[in-house]
């Protein structure tokens, strides 16, 4: 590929800030800070669309990914290919955050180009600890920290991957060949991955769904410590919105099937979820 455009490299997916199940970048958080924030949202959107990108081989994706590493690690070039990780680099050596946790997301969609299947709970967590997490740890080093480090951010972030993964559950079968369901939970219920391209969730998928749920849930519990171990307030105030939306989602995903179409929150209910969140953490 001798171009070196962002378009010979990036793959837009068309998806943006609404299409997440966060306030990327809210009025809830310190307007100082919120264009870094936008950064590495750029960043994180870019590495994601291309490795969601079904046109292009596992090799291929790889190798564009390594492009944004080098970038955002200063150990590339700074042609247009890869700005969004050149201006990445750029805002951590500004503020002061390591690089660390641009890497690992680069590493989770590394692993996306390659890896399809997960063999249990387990397995899955760990890809999530490297394909969510680290935007809670960015988001924390950020704002000054927590005295309850890394944890409760961690499972909140896990949480809200898992969450996606459900919502999405049928697409990225359909698209890419992607199950985020445990395996062993799937032979357990006698669920297939085929019955992902059903119409309407059946007995046995409903059951690994459920239970997937029910450990979502619990890394939901484990990330209740957040807000009150935040050192930024309004963190804390976003955090919260954050949880809220992250709990109805998970009843809505209970009572609702995601075969039928994607389960989301309206905007009214979006907003009501933020303000409810955010008032919560000032108590």
């Amino acid at each position: 590929m001798t171009s070196t455009s962002a378009t010979a490299i990036e793959t837009p997916s068309g998806k943006d800030a609404a299409y997440e199940n966060f306030p990327v970048g809210s009025w809830l958080l310190p307007a100082r800070l919120r264009p870094h924030i936008a950064v590495f949202y750029a960043f994180a959107r870019a590495i994601d669309d291309i490795a969601d990108n079904p046109a292009l081989s596992p090799d291929e994706k790889v190798r564009r990914l390594d492009g944004f590493e080098k970038a955002v690690r200063g150990r590339g070039d700074t042609s247009p290919a890869f700005a969004k990780g050149t201006a990445m680099r750029q805002s951590l050596a500004e503020t002061g955050v390591v690089a660390d946790h641009c890497v690992e997301l680069v590493a989770a969609f590394k692993q996306d180009a390659t890896k399809l299947r997960y063999r249990d709970w387990g397995d899955l967590m760990g890809y999530c600890r490297l394909s969510a997490a680290p935007v809670g740890r960015y988001l924390l080093d950020l704002h000054g920290g927590s005295r309850h480090g890394y944890g409760p951010a961690d499972a909140l972030c896990m949480a809200l991957q898992v969450i996606n993964h459900l919502q999405d559950c049928q697409d990225d079968y359909r698209s890419l060949d992607r199950v985020y369901l445990p395996m062993d939970w799937m032979e357990e219920a006698g669920a297939r991955v085929e019955d992902l391209d059903g119409t309407i969730t059946g007995r046995p998928l409903r059951t690994v769904i459920d239970r997937t749920l029910d450990a979502t849930e619990a890394l939901l519990r484990d990330a209740t410590p957040l807000q009150s171990g935040l050192s930024s307030r309004r963190l804390a105030m976003e955090s919260g919105a954050i949880l809220d939306i992250a709990w109805t989602l998970c009843r809505r995903l209970r009572r609702g099937d995601p075969l039928a179409g994607r389960i989301v929150l309206s905007k009214a209910g979006y907003l009501i979820c933020c303000a409810r969140g955010a008032m919560a953490a000032l108590v």
